[in-house]
């Protein structure tokens, strides 16, 4: 059943330019309701039967584009993917925060395509004479990063990105960063860039941007602790500093060989508080 019983839907939206907040205002707009309808609907009879002047970023309407982000009801959302009776009483649109205001609904996100040209491109590994393999869970971990729309919700909802000056380029780019680490042909370490430029430090992995994606990409667990863990093996981990020390020769620090050392150096730290009083009490045992 419907949770809305009127015949009317009710939408209170944000109008204004620029990034002056005292310029806002709030206009409360009655649209004829009808079955199956999106607020992206609504704000298309705004647009035309109502108020022309009212400006909205739109492209598929199909929820494929991502062009139409906004906050409904102070949450990130595709106005395209949220239905009208999903939610109950007034419908308040307002413009992503994250972004610079450019009008009403309209937010300039060029900020995101700076970020975009600073990413390490794919680097694929040196040709040799061996066939190429590599397994399908290898794939599937990579392709999922793929389906990002690039909507920005995650940006959005980011209190790094929304509230904080720091230099972090937030979790779209975190999974962008994810998706070519992950490909079994890219040679490229991305674990400086991610520490230093990207600033990946700052993200303290409360999941906002893993529960509103739209796409459903487990952004935080599947591509930032991931992401995280790749810079601790590169900077903190003593054993692979060593390693590296010694070779000198990124292509040989494979995953396996990685595994490896750190349960030899795991097991050697262990074994004294351990191995060593584990094996006195069985004998005590025995005795």
């Amino acid at each position: 059943m419907s949770a809305r019983a009127s015949t009317t839907v009710r939408l209170k939206v944000r109008r204004g330019s620029g990034s002056d907040p005292s310029a806002a205002r709030y206009d409360t707009f009655e649209v004829p309701h009808e079955d199956g309808m999106v607020v992206l609907n609504a704000i298309h009879y705004i647009q035309a039967n109502i108020d022309p002047s009212l400006n909205a970023r739109w492209n598929c309407k199909a929820g494929r584009c991502g062009s139409c982000s906004a906050e409904i009801n102070g949450r990130p959302k595709l106005m395209c993917k949220t239905p009208v009776d999903s939610i109950e009483g007034e419908i308040v649109v307002e413009p992503m925060k994250a972004f610079p205001l450019v009008s009403d609904l309209v937010t300039d996100v060029t900020e995101n395509w700076k970020v975009a040209a600073m990413m390490p491109p794919f680097t694929p590994r040196k040709p040799n004479s061996k066939e190429w393999r590599f397994w399908q869970q290898d794939v599937d971990r990579s392709r999922e990063f793929r389906r990002c729309i690039e909507c920005f919700l995650c940006q959005d909802v980011c209190h790094v990105v929304r509230e904080h000056e720091a230099e972090y380029v937030g979790p779209r780019w975190v999974v962008k960063a994810a998706s070519l680490d992950m490909h079994p042909m890219d040679s490229l370490n991305r674990a400086d860039f991610m520490k230093n430029a990207a600033g990946l430090g700052y993200c303290n992995i409360t999941k906002c941007c893993q529960e509103i994606c739209p796409e459903h990409i487990v952004i935080t667990d599947d591509a930032i602790i991931p992401e995280k863990e790749r810079v601790v093996d590169r900077h903190y981990d003593p054993i692979l500093w060593l390693y590296r020390l010694v070779t000198k020769d990124e292509e040989k620090l494979e995953a396996g060989v990685m595994k490896g050392l750190k349960m030899v150096f795991w097991g050697a730290l262990l074994a004294p508080v351990v191995i060593v009083p584990m094996y006195y009490l069985i004998q005590a045992l025995i005795r």
